[in-house]
């Protein structure tokens, strides 16, 4: 019996932020398959990564951030072009090369919210997102943070809302009915049970 593996990878499309890749692979009883792989990183370092055991870097950061003066939770609403629509979120970004994720944290919290870190509270590195269609992982971030949110600092191409909810607001949102990110759904159950003890280690 054999287990899954991939023999050789092909780009089908290569862009700044995303590449598609043909994976050929052999599966548990010796057939040649094809599948199709979208990821964040180029040929040569996923290839490493497949084929050299090279390192296996995040690609990015989720933030689960909670205000300190209001103990209210930090979300955002954001325009997705793959959904043509908005969608309820926690602030995220990439790792950009040479930053770490605590680096990455302040910077995208910073842009997409208006709000300043006061302190990193724990982490969990290397979660994947979609697994049967990305090798995309991140790293979630509880942290706590203060001021006002702003839009101030958001990029152009960004349509961004940021706002706090109380635990009233995220029952309320998880049971409206609108669009809602997993990581978003996930942490909202979480945050109507346990309030600001979750931001605690």
């Amino acid at each position: 019996m054999h287990t899954n593996a991939i023999r050789k990878l092909k780009p089908l499309a290569q862009t700044r932020f995303l590449n598609l890749y043909d994976a050929e692979y052999e599966n548990k009883k010796g057939m040649t398959k094809h599948w199709m792989i979208a990821s964040r990183k180029d040929y040569d370092t996923l290839s490493a990564q497949y084929f050299h055991k090279g390192e296996e870097k995040t690609d990015a950061v989720v933030i689960a951030a909670l205000h300190k003066e209001s103990e209210k939770l930090v979300l955002i609403k954001q325009f997705r072009l793959p959904l043509n629509d908005y969608i309820y979120e926690l602030p995220a970004g990439l790792i950009d090369p040479n930053e770490t994720p605590e680096t990455t944290l302040g910077r995208e919290l910073k842009e997409e919210t208006g709000l300043e870190l006061v302190s990193l509270v724990k982490a969990q590195d290397k979660l994947y997102l979609s697994a049967g269609m990305t090798d995309e992982s991140v790293c979630l971030m509880y942290c706590i943070c203060t001021g006002e949110v702003s839009i101030d600092y958001l990029e152009a191409d960004e349509d961004i809302d940021p706002f706090l909810v109380s635990r009233e607001d995220a029952e309320k949102l998880l049971q409206s009915g609108e669009k809602l990110d997993i990581k978003t759904y996930l942490l909202l159950q979480s945050f109507v049970k346990l309030g600001s003890a979750l931001f605690t280690e």
